[in-house]
């Protein structure tokens, strides 16, 4: 419980320190669909081959990846490396004591990241959706990238040999005498392994899938909420025609 109620403190934390920098773009909508069982597989990739490198999902198991139909088998071969176990839970590849010498702190956990991260702007699947398609490089800064969403980001680009190098575009705009600099789109500077539109569905599946993470059983929830409430409609038509029966002859 402990280490739950950190996550969330430092999930929360880190959204008020993005919102305190002032800076950052209106969020896009994230294309979230967990019973989409192939985004949630491509997803589970991406999270284990580009996240669990330094972030951990500490509360999450590999085998409860059975619920989005991969086998145990099928875990193992493809989402397992060194010495883990089906039956672990998804620790980070990373040392702590290192994260924190090269990021400046130790990078937060992701099972519940998506839950706690809505805000203002949207969910918290739109700002992890805006947040790993707007990097760009800053010479500026420590890891050479910087972020819209999150201006000062301490996160490097882990996805950039798959996006490729892109440049914002900004317009400066004088307001009551104040320089503004607006954001327009995007220049391409290089490609990546993937165009464009395959790597905005490529953040689209993982993002889905860390949607999923933060409350895998939301799909049965769901399916169990829609026949308790069907289950009560017919329970009440039942009840009232037998009330009307029973009180009919009582004057």
């Amino acid at each position: 419980m402990k280490k739950i109620i950190f996550a969330l403190l430092t999930a929360v934390g880190l959204v008020a320190g993005a919102h305190a920098a002032g800076g950052g773009i209106a969020w896009d909508k994230a294309p979230v669909n967990t019973s989409d069982t192939a985004s949630l597989q491509n997803g589970a990739k991406l999270f284990v081959n580009y996240c669990l490198n330094c972030h951990s999902a500490a509360f999450m198991r590999f085998n409860r990846l059975k619920d989005i139909g991969l086998s145990d088998e099928q875990i193992k071969d493809n989402l397992l490396f060194t010495t883990t176990k089906v039956g672990d839970t998804m620790k980070a590849a990373i040392d702590p004591l290192q994260a924190k010498a090269w990021f400046g702190a130790n990078p937060p956990d992701l099972t519940v990241i998506a839950r706690s991260r809505a805000g203002s702007g949207g969910t918290g699947a739109d700002y992890l959706y805006t947040f790993l398609r707007t990097f760009y490089r800053d010479p500026a800064t420590g890891t050479g990238w910087n972020n819209l969403a999150f201006p000062s980001v301490g996160m490097p680009h882990v996805l950039w040999q798959l996006q490729g190098d892109r440049r914002p575009v900004f317009e400066e705009r004088t307001v009551h005498g104040a320089t503004e600099h607006i954001f327009k789109g995007w220049e391409q500077v290089s490609s990546g392994t993937m165009t464009p539109l395959q790597y905005d569905q490529a953040v689209g599946d993982l993002v889905n899938y860390i949607q999923w993470m933060g409350e895998p059983a939301q799909n049965t929830r769901v399916r169990v909420g829609v026949w308790v409430l069907a289950f009560l409609g017919v329970f009440t038509l039942i009840a009232w025609r037998l009330n009307a029966a029973f009180w009919k002859d009582v004057k």
